[in-house]
């Protein structure tokens, strides 16, 4: 069988898989159950092929997926009652707001803040930008460090680890057995950490090219605005990072990703790599009948 792309991502108690094909999520619900659901993916849409403007869509659909994913193993865990499109498109957009809020205008307003302390901040453009950009790493570091503290977001980062080891096995070639999958790092390429450090660096290139004579708001609209194309850029560059991960050059395109990556996963035990397990064999099952292969 052709080996497939494969992604992923840790919900509550559970892995969810993407491929080409579809998506499946396996959750272990209360009873010690593992629960699966998958879906189809329809056509691919055109604009999703298209170099530099594919990686912003691509990214609403992963986060789309990614709520659809976690609602359904919050049901699952906490036997809650199914919720609407509307609960989960509203939950999509809050959770924006607060993300341009904390990366965005948090740190902006402090390296505007440092600027009567610092008179370059205040003059270069260049240097605004730059304490800008590291300040945002620093407060993503701090969130997800801090997050890491809560047990429950602790279990769901080991099962992004399981996520990653049964990845990493299948891309291997190793058995998709919980001993073989187990040997694997918990580390990968392709992470949407490593995505997520690409693109804080590329937005420190791109917001130094705003002039600092904008007033605290165009600047603040102007890194909202541009989100999309930094996005695509970074996505791009990730796909070639994965490509060229075995050289020089992509194995520092990813490092800082796969370093922060030792925070946002943990060890899994044998019964989450089972659950990850279950959601990757159920993803692969979906294109069975073209490749006359049972997984």
């Amino acid at each position: 069988m052709k080996e497939q792309p494969i992604g992923g991502q840790a919900v509550i108690e559970g892995v969810m898989m993407k491929s080409s094909k579809g998506w499946a999520v396996a959750v272990r619900n209360p009873k010690g159950d593992i629960v699966v659901k998958v879906e189809e993916i329809k056509k691919t849409r055109a604009i999703t092929k298209i170099p530099i403007i594919r990686g912003f869509f691509i990214l609403l659909e992963t986060l789309w997926l990614g709520m659809k994913a976690i609602d359904f193993s919050s049901k699952v865990v906490f036997e809650e009652e199914k919720s609407s499109p509307w609960s989960l498109a509203l939950s999509l957009i809050l959770a924006f707001f607060i993300g341009i809020a904390l990366f965005v205008l948090l740190p902006l307003y402090l390296t505007k803040l440092s600027g009567y302390f610092f008179q370059m901040v205040s003059t270069n453009s260049l240097a605004f930008n730059l304490v800008d950009g590291i300040l945002r790493v620093f407060i993503f570091i701090g969130y997800v460090f801090a997050i890491s503290l809560w047990p429950q977001m602790a279990r769901i980062f080991a099962y992004h680890g399981a996520e990653h080891k049964t990845i990493n096995a299948y891309e291997g070639g190793s058995p998709l057995s919980v001993e073989g999958i187990q040997e694997h790092s918990r580390l990968h390429a392709r992470c949407g950490t490593s995505f997520i450090f690409i693109v804080l660096v590329i937005s420190i290139m791109v917001f130094s090219l705003i002039p600092n004579t904008w007033s605290f708001t165009l600047k603040a609209l102007s890194r909202v605005i541009l989100l999309p194309l930094i996005a695509g850029v970074s996505y791009e560059i990730l796909k070639i990072s994965a490509k060229w991960q075995s050289n020089f050059i992509g194995k520092l395109l990813v490092l800082p990703g796969m370093l922060f990556q030792r925070i946002t996963t943990r060890e899994p035990d044998g019964s989450q790599i089972e659950v990850a397990c279950e959601a990757l064999k159920a993803v692969l099952n979906l294109s069975k009948r073209e490749d006359g292969v049972n997984v």
